[in-house]
Protein backbone atom coordinates (compact mmCIF):
# COMPACT_ATOMS: atom_id res chain seq x y z
CA UNK A 1 0.00 0.00 0.00
CA UNK A 2 1.40 3.52 -0.72
CA UNK A 3 0.89 5.74 2.00
CA UNK A 4 1.22 9.62 1.47
CA UNK A 5 4.14 11.25 3.66
CA UNK A 6 3.46 13.57 6.23
CA UNK A 7 4.14 16.68 5.85
CA UNK A 8 6.15 17.39 9.12
CA UNK A 9 8.97 14.68 7.74
CA UNK A 10 9.68 17.36 5.07
CA UNK A 11 10.92 20.37 7.27
CA UNK A 12 14.01 22.12 8.26
CA UNK A 13 15.44 25.54 8.63
CA UNK A 14 14.34 28.34 6.65
CA UNK A 15 16.95 31.25 5.63
CA UNK A 16 14.58 32.59 2.94
CA UNK A 17 11.06 32.48 1.45
CA UNK A 18 11.46 33.45 -2.33
CA UNK A 19 15.45 33.72 -2.82
CA UNK A 20 15.83 30.25 -4.54
CA UNK A 21 20.06 29.87 -3.93
CA UNK A 22 18.72 29.99 -0.30
CA UNK A 23 16.61 27.00 -0.61
CA UNK A 24 16.84 23.28 1.24
CA UNK A 25 15.52 20.33 -0.29
CA UNK A 26 11.95 20.80 2.11
CA UNK A 27 11.49 24.02 0.22
CA UNK A 28 11.59 22.33 -3.18
CA UNK A 29 9.98 18.77 -2.74
CA UNK A 30 6.41 18.61 -4.03
CA UNK A 31 4.95 16.42 -2.25
CA UNK A 32 2.48 14.22 -5.06
CA UNK A 33 0.18 10.99 -5.89
CA UNK A 34 1.53 8.91 -8.14
CA UNK A 35 -1.36 9.32 -10.15
CA UNK A 36 -0.99 13.32 -10.38
CA UNK A 37 2.64 12.69 -11.52
CA UNK A 38 3.14 14.67 -14.71
CA UNK A 39 5.44 13.41 -17.16
CA UNK A 40 8.63 15.48 -16.17
CA UNK A 41 12.18 15.19 -17.40
CA UNK A 42 15.40 16.40 -15.12
CA UNK A 43 12.85 15.10 -12.09
CA UNK A 44 13.90 12.83 -9.63
CA UNK A 45 10.91 10.91 -6.98
CA UNK A 46 11.18 9.87 -4.30
CA UNK A 47 9.57 6.40 -3.48
CA UNK A 48 9.68 4.95 0.26
CA UNK A 49 10.29 1.67 1.02
CA UNK A 50 9.29 0.52 4.37
CA UNK A 51 9.96 -3.38 5.02
CA UNK A 52 12.44 -5.98 6.82
CA UNK A 53 10.21 -8.45 6.28
CA UNK A 54 12.92 -9.58 3.96
CA UNK A 55 15.65 -9.13 7.02
CA UNK A 56 13.26 -11.24 9.31
CA UNK A 57 13.36 -14.24 7.05
CA UNK A 58 17.26 -13.80 6.32
CA UNK A 59 17.69 -13.87 10.39
CA UNK A 60 18.94 -10.07 10.62
CA UNK A 61 18.26 -6.89 13.05
CA UNK A 62 15.03 -5.38 12.75
CA UNK A 63 14.66 -1.54 12.32
CA UNK A 64 15.55 -1.08 9.03
CA UNK A 65 11.45 -0.53 8.26
CA UNK A 66 11.79 2.68 9.72
CA UNK A 67 14.38 4.46 7.37
CA UNK A 68 12.23 5.87 4.75
CA UNK A 69 11.27 8.85 7.00
CA UNK A 70 14.16 9.27 9.13
CA UNK A 71 16.31 9.46 5.07
CA UNK A 72 13.64 11.90 4.30
CA UNK A 73 13.78 14.58 7.48
CA UNK A 74 17.69 14.29 7.37
CA UNK A 75 17.28 15.14 2.94
CA UNK A 76 14.81 17.95 4.43
CA UNK A 77 17.51 19.86 6.09
CA UNK A 78 20.60 19.64 3.17
CA UNK A 79 20.87 22.59 0.53
CA UNK A 80 19.40 22.53 -2.71
CA UNK A 81 21.74 23.16 -4.79
CA UNK A 82 19.93 22.52 -8.31
CA UNK A 83 18.71 25.31 -11.16
CA UNK A 84 15.21 26.16 -11.24
CA UNK A 85 14.32 23.94 -14.25
CA UNK A 86 15.18 20.63 -11.24
CA UNK A 87 12.80 19.07 -9.72
CA UNK A 88 12.05 16.85 -6.66
CA UNK A 89 8.51 14.88 -6.03
CA UNK A 90 7.65 12.16 -3.51
CA UNK A 91 5.31 10.12 -3.58
CA UNK A 92 5.15 8.33 -0.76
CA UNK A 93 5.73 5.10 1.21
CA UNK A 94 5.02 1.27 0.01
CA UNK A 95 4.52 -0.04 3.46
CA UNK A 96 4.71 -4.69 4.01
CA UNK A 97 0.98 -5.69 5.03
CA UNK A 98 2.00 -7.93 7.57
CA UNK A 99 4.41 -10.68 6.01
CA UNK A 100 3.31 -9.98 2.42
CA UNK A 101 6.93 -9.25 1.31
CA UNK A 102 6.45 -10.51 -2.27
CA UNK A 103 3.15 -8.03 -2.62
CA UNK A 104 5.15 -4.64 -1.46
CA UNK A 105 7.64 -6.04 -3.83
CA UNK A 106 5.33 -5.77 -6.73
CA UNK A 107 4.01 -2.83 -5.79
CA UNK A 108 7.32 -0.95 -5.34
CA UNK A 109 7.70 -2.00 -8.69
CA UNK A 110 4.80 -0.90 -10.15
CA UNK A 111 5.29 2.66 -8.39
CA UNK A 112 8.92 2.25 -10.22
CA UNK A 113 7.60 1.81 -13.68
CA UNK A 114 4.98 4.43 -13.45
CA UNK A 115 8.14 7.46 -12.43
CA UNK A 116 10.06 5.69 -15.39
CA UNK A 117 7.59 5.92 -17.68
CA UNK A 118 7.17 9.63 -17.02
CA UNK A 119 10.73 9.93 -18.09
CA UNK A 120 12.11 10.59 -14.00
CA UNK A 121 14.58 8.92 -11.83
CA UNK A 122 13.17 6.89 -9.41
CA UNK A 123 14.85 7.50 -6.06
CA UNK A 124 14.16 4.36 -3.39
CA UNK A 125 14.22 4.61 -0.32
CA UNK A 126 14.02 0.86 2.17
CA UNK A 127 14.05 -0.55 3.82
CA UNK A 128 15.85 -3.75 3.89
CA UNK A 129 17.90 -4.48 0.86
CA UNK A 130 14.94 -6.75 -0.79
CA UNK A 131 14.04 -3.42 -1.81
CA UNK A 132 16.19 -4.24 -4.63
CA UNK A 133 14.10 -7.06 -5.75
CA UNK A 134 10.94 -4.49 -6.33
CA UNK A 135 13.22 -1.74 -7.57
CA UNK A 136 14.40 -4.39 -9.98
CA UNK A 137 11.36 -5.32 -11.19
CA UNK A 138 9.87 -1.66 -12.28
CA UNK A 139 13.33 -1.27 -14.26
CA UNK A 140 12.67 -4.52 -15.72
CA UNK A 141 9.38 -3.76 -16.76
CA UNK A 142 10.24 -0.86 -17.85
CA UNK A 143 12.78 -1.51 -20.77
CA UNK A 144 11.53 -4.81 -21.94
CA UNK A 145 12.80 -8.45 -21.51
CA UNK A 146 15.10 -8.05 -24.28
CA UNK A 147 17.51 -5.30 -22.78
CA UNK A 148 20.55 -5.97 -21.30
CA UNK A 149 20.64 -4.70 -18.27
CA UNK A 150 23.18 -4.23 -15.55
CA UNK A 151 23.00 -4.19 -11.75
CA UNK A 152 25.34 -2.33 -9.79
CA UNK A 153 25.73 -3.54 -6.11
CA UNK A 154 27.50 -1.24 -3.17
CA UNK A 155 27.47 -4.13 -0.58
CA UNK A 156 29.93 -6.24 1.71
CA UNK A 157 27.46 -9.40 0.50
CA UNK A 158 26.41 -10.88 -2.43
CA UNK A 159 22.93 -11.92 -1.75
CA UNK A 160 23.04 -14.81 -3.44
CA UNK A 161 21.07 -17.44 -0.45
CA UNK A 162 18.76 -19.78 -2.13
CA UNK A 163 15.21 -19.28 -2.06
CA UNK A 164 13.50 -22.50 -2.67
CA UNK A 165 11.49 -21.68 0.56
CA UNK A 166 11.10 -17.87 0.68
CA UNK A 167 12.64 -14.93 -0.66
CA UNK A 168 14.45 -12.66 1.69
CA UNK A 169 16.83 -9.97 2.09
CA UNK A 170 19.89 -12.25 1.16
CA UNK A 171 18.14 -13.79 -2.13
CA UNK A 172 17.26 -10.97 -4.39
CA UNK A 173 20.14 -11.25 -6.57
CA UNK A 174 20.30 -14.68 -7.21
CA UNK A 175 16.38 -14.68 -7.80
CA UNK A 176 17.11 -12.30 -10.47
CA UNK A 177 20.11 -14.05 -12.13
CA UNK A 178 18.03 -17.65 -12.40
CA UNK A 179 14.93 -16.20 -13.66
CA UNK A 180 16.44 -12.95 -15.97
CA UNK A 181 19.10 -14.48 -18.85
CA UNK A 182 19.39 -10.33 -19.85
CA UNK A 183 20.67 -9.21 -16.50
CA UNK A 184 23.92 -9.04 -14.48
CA UNK A 185 25.66 -8.61 -11.83
CA UNK A 186 28.31 -6.10 -10.40
CA UNK A 187 29.20 -6.48 -6.22
CA UNK A 188 31.76 -3.63 -4.91
CA UNK A 189 32.75 -3.92 -1.85
CA UNK A 190 32.33 -7.53 -1.21
CA UNK A 191 33.87 -8.73 2.60
CA UNK A 192 36.44 -11.85 1.96
CA UNK A 193 35.44 -13.07 5.37
CA UNK A 194 31.82 -11.52 5.09
CA UNK A 195 30.61 -14.19 2.74
CA UNK A 196 30.56 -18.39 2.68
CA UNK A 197 32.92 -20.29 0.46
CA UNK A 198 29.69 -21.52 -0.97
CA UNK A 199 28.27 -18.16 -1.70
CA UNK A 200 32.02 -17.18 -3.85
CA UNK A 201 31.15 -20.44 -5.43
CA UNK A 202 27.54 -19.48 -6.51
CA UNK A 203 28.88 -15.79 -7.55
CA UNK A 204 31.58 -17.75 -10.08
CA UNK A 205 28.79 -20.27 -11.01
CA UNK A 206 26.60 -17.14 -11.86
CA UNK A 207 29.18 -15.05 -13.54
CA UNK A 208 29.06 -12.39 -11.25
CA UNK A 209 31.40 -9.80 -11.33
CA UNK A 210 32.60 -8.09 -8.11
CA UNK A 211 35.97 -6.38 -6.05
CA UNK A 212 36.69 -6.91 -2.92
CA UNK A 213 36.66 -4.22 -0.05
CA UNK A 214 40.03 -4.63 0.50
CA UNK A 215 40.72 -3.47 -2.99
CA UNK A 216 38.44 -0.40 -2.98
CA UNK A 217 40.51 2.24 -0.81
CA UNK A 218 42.95 4.98 -1.13
CA UNK A 219 44.63 5.11 -4.67
CA UNK A 220 42.79 2.02 -6.42
CA UNK A 221 39.41 4.58 -7.52
CA UNK A 222 41.25 4.55 -11.19
CA UNK A 223 40.79 0.78 -11.36
CA UNK A 224 37.63 0.61 -9.76
CA UNK A 225 35.97 3.22 -12.16
CA UNK A 226 37.63 1.36 -14.93
CA UNK A 227 35.86 -2.19 -14.19
CA UNK A 228 32.44 0.20 -13.95
CA UNK A 229 33.11 1.64 -16.72
CA UNK A 230 34.05 -1.51 -18.68
CA UNK A 231 30.86 -3.32 -17.07
CA UNK A 232 28.51 -0.16 -17.97
CA UNK A 233 29.15 -0.33 -21.29
CA UNK A 234 28.09 -4.01 -21.56
CA UNK A 235 24.39 -3.08 -20.60
CA UNK A 236 21.84 -1.53 -22.54
CA UNK A 237 20.57 0.11 -18.91
CA UNK A 238 21.91 0.21 -15.34
CA UNK A 239 20.08 0.17 -11.96
CA UNK A 240 21.90 1.13 -8.62
CA UNK A 241 21.38 -0.03 -5.54
CA UNK A 242 23.39 0.63 -1.86
CA UNK A 243 23.48 -1.49 0.86
CA UNK A 244 24.11 0.75 4.09
CA UNK A 245 26.44 -2.41 5.89
CA UNK A 246 29.24 -1.82 2.89
CA UNK A 247 30.08 1.00 5.03
CA UNK A 248 33.07 0.74 8.01
CA UNK A 249 30.93 0.54 10.85
CA UNK A 250 32.55 3.40 12.67
CA UNK A 251 31.13 5.81 9.89
CA UNK A 252 27.55 3.39 9.97
CA UNK A 253 26.80 1.72 13.07
CA UNK A 254 23.00 2.23 12.09
CA UNK A 255 22.78 -0.90 9.86
CA UNK A 256 21.56 -4.15 10.31
CA UNK A 257 24.49 -6.34 9.84
CA UNK A 258 27.51 -3.80 10.86
CA UNK A 259 31.27 -3.87 9.04
CA UNK A 260 34.21 -3.02 10.27
CA UNK A 261 36.43 -3.81 7.43
CA UNK A 262 33.83 -1.79 5.57
CA UNK A 263 34.65 1.16 3.16
CA UNK A 264 35.19 4.92 3.65
CA UNK A 265 32.13 6.91 2.76
CA UNK A 266 34.45 8.95 0.13
CA UNK A 267 34.83 5.85 -1.93
CA UNK A 268 30.87 5.08 -1.85
CA UNK A 269 30.43 8.46 -2.73
CA UNK A 270 32.75 8.16 -5.82
CA UNK A 271 31.25 5.63 -6.71
CA UNK A 272 27.60 6.54 -6.36
CA UNK A 273 28.65 10.05 -8.54
CA UNK A 274 30.36 7.97 -11.12
CA UNK A 275 27.41 5.63 -11.89
CA UNK A 276 24.70 8.26 -11.68
CA UNK A 277 26.34 10.80 -13.49
CA UNK A 278 26.33 7.95 -16.69
CA UNK A 279 22.99 8.47 -18.88
CA UNK A 280 22.71 4.73 -18.86
CA UNK A 281 21.58 4.57 -15.38
CA UNK A 282 17.77 4.99 -14.57
CA UNK A 283 17.55 4.45 -10.90
CA UNK A 284 18.99 4.26 -7.86
CA UNK A 285 18.26 2.86 -4.11
CA UNK A 286 19.64 2.90 -0.66
CA UNK A 287 18.80 -0.10 1.94
CA UNK A 288 19.20 -1.27 5.36
CA UNK A 289 19.90 1.98 7.01
CA UNK A 290 18.61 1.27 10.57
CA UNK A 291 17.58 3.98 12.54
CA UNK A 292 17.26 1.99 15.42
CA UNK A 293 20.74 0.56 15.50
CA UNK A 294 21.48 4.14 14.80
CA UNK A 295 24.20 5.83 17.31
CA UNK A 296 23.18 9.91 17.57
CA UNK A 297 21.74 9.69 13.91
CA UNK A 298 24.90 9.54 12.26
CA UNK A 299 24.11 7.02 9.78
CA UNK A 300 20.65 8.53 9.16
CA UNK A 301 22.57 11.28 8.37
CA UNK A 302 25.23 9.98 6.10
CA UNK A 303 22.82 7.60 4.23
CA UNK A 304 20.94 11.64 3.61
CA UNK A 305 24.04 13.09 2.15
CA UNK A 306 24.67 9.65 -0.22
CA UNK A 307 21.53 9.88 -1.41
CA UNK A 308 21.85 14.13 -2.44
CA UNK A 309 25.09 12.46 -4.08
CA UNK A 310 22.72 10.40 -6.62
CA UNK A 311 19.89 13.34 -6.98
CA UNK A 312 22.31 15.52 -7.39
CA UNK A 313 24.72 13.55 -10.55
CA UNK A 314 21.10 12.24 -11.46
CA UNK A 315 19.60 16.09 -12.07
CA UNK A 316 23.45 18.37 -12.52
CA UNK A 317 25.05 16.98 -15.15
CA UNK A 318 25.11 12.99 -17.00
CA UNK A 319 27.57 11.99 -19.80
CA UNK A 320 27.63 9.19 -22.46
CA UNK A 321 24.41 8.41 -24.99
CA UNK A 322 22.13 5.61 -23.15
CA UNK A 323 20.84 2.79 -25.33
CA UNK A 324 17.15 2.51 -24.73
Amino acid sequence: MLKKVMENIWSGRTDHLENRTSFRYHQIVELEQMEALKSEEESCVIIGFASEEGVRRNKGQLGAANAPDALRSELAKLPWKLADDKHLADIGTIECAGNDLETAQQQLGEAVNTVLSKKMFPIILGGGHETAYGHYLGVRNHIGEEAKLGIINIDAHFDLRPYDEQPSSGTMFRQILEQDKNSSYFVLGIQRYGNTQELFDKADELNVTYIYEEDMHDGQSTSVNKAIEEFIQKHDCIMLTLCTDVLNAAFAPGVSAPSPFGLNPMVVRSIIKTVTSHKKTLSFDISEVNPILDENNRTVKLGAYLTNEAITSFLGGRKNDTIT
